[in-house]
């Protein structure tokens, strides 16, 4: 059956590859073929190699509390996070719709990972019962749907460290179980397969680690351990899935005892974090400070060759500015809508 009734079907697919990204879904309901062609990894590669992927921030944000303006102090319930997407390309800023188990707000803490038009929401705390979650939800931009994916198996942990391979795969590493005993257990999720896959254990507990993907390798970075409680340590160790191994302990690699948080691979063949005013690469091969209207960063993201410090909001204001850094090491600022200028606790690019 042809694409398009009257084209050969390559004519077709190249049709269908230029549909926007909020058409895909409808596009999809068309027909089984439409639906099967953009369900494949084929379609993705073909829009990205024709120049016509878009990238998109997804982001973990707290709702915007009105009261918090202008200096106005209310101390209200636990914030409520949602999902938020910025694309940079349009400057178009939307809200997915909530999982269906959590519509009153995402678990507390959960953690994101792109997988090509998958969105993966892992973890977290009932923001209700503030009971820790092994749950996992994946959401596909094709289709704008939510499903309920296999389980993390084993102990329920939190705060733990996971990356996407951007293709396949996202890998879960460190973390603490329900008796606070940091883990140094990891495994990895194939989203196509709804499958979870253990691996060796690391050389080190880490709870609260980083995670990223760097040079083709998943990266723990981090942490502490139980004995350790909230004293964080400067090494990483690194999995090479080709070889499914761990390759031993980076003593030196964050180069202080600091917290993570804000570790991320920036697209240059560099991992960069923030700390003492600067937005730096890792070996100080570059650096750059941060404008000055900002108070820290909170959040730092990866998207398309370029950084995105997120402001640190105080606990008064509940206003952001949201920047990026190009390579060539300029600032520019983004205008926030005041619905979309909540908290940003995480956030993940994608490719689509």
């Amino acid at each position: 059956m042809d694409l398009i009734p009257g084209l050969p079907n390559d004519v077709g697919l190249d049709c269908i590859i230029r549909l926007p990204i909020n058409r895909f879904s409808t596009a999809a309901s068309v027909c089984r073929s439409w639906k099967s062609q953009i369900d494949l990894p084929h379609f993705r590669s073909r829009r990205k190699s024709a120049g016509l992927s878009r990238h998109i921030i997804v982001m973990v944000q707290s709702q915007f509390d009105p009261t918090k303006k202008h200096g106005l102090r209310k101390y209200t319930a636990t914030p409520v996070y949602r999902l938020t997407v910025y694309e940079p390309g349009t400057g178009d800023w939307a809200q997915l719709p909530p999982i269906p188990e959590f519509p009153d707000g995402l678990p507390l803490f959960c953690r994101i990972a792109a997988v090509g038009y998958n969105l993966v929401v892992m973890g977290g705390l009932n923001p209700v019962s503030w009971e820790a979650s092994s749950s996992v939800f994946v959401y596909n931009f094709a289709a704008a749907t939510w499903r309920r994916a296999a389980d993390m198996p084993g102990p329920t942990r939190s705060f733990f460290g996971c990356a996407s391979d951007g293709d396949r795969r996202v890998l879960v590493a460190g973390g603490h179980d329900n008796d606070k005993n940091a883990l140094r257990s990891a495994m990895a999720y194939d989203v196509a397969d709804d499958r979870w896959v253990p691996l060796a254990d690391m050389a080190d507990e880490r709870d609260e680690c980083e995670a990223a993907f760097h040079r083709g390798k998943f990266y723990a970075i981090g942490g502490y351990s139980t004995q350790m409680q909230g004293q964080f340590g400067k090494s990483a160790e690194a999995f090479d899935p080709s070889t499914w191994q761990w390759e031993g302990i980076r003593d030196e690699f964050l180069g202080d005892d600091t917290c993570p948080r804000t570790c991320v691979d920036g697209g240059d063949g560099l991992m960069y974090m923030y700390r003492d005013g600067e937005v730096a690469a890792l070996d100080y091969s570059s650096r750059m400070k941060i404008p000055n209207e900002m108070d820290g960063v909170g959040c730092l993201i990866g998207c398309d060759g370029r950084l995105w410090p997120l402001d640190l909001l105080d606990m008064v204001r509940d206003m952001g500015c949201t920047y990026w850094i190009w390579m060539s090491y300029t600032w520019t600022k983004t205008e926030v809508p005041e619905e979309y200028s909540g908290h940003v606790q995480s956030g993940c690019c994608l490719e689509i």
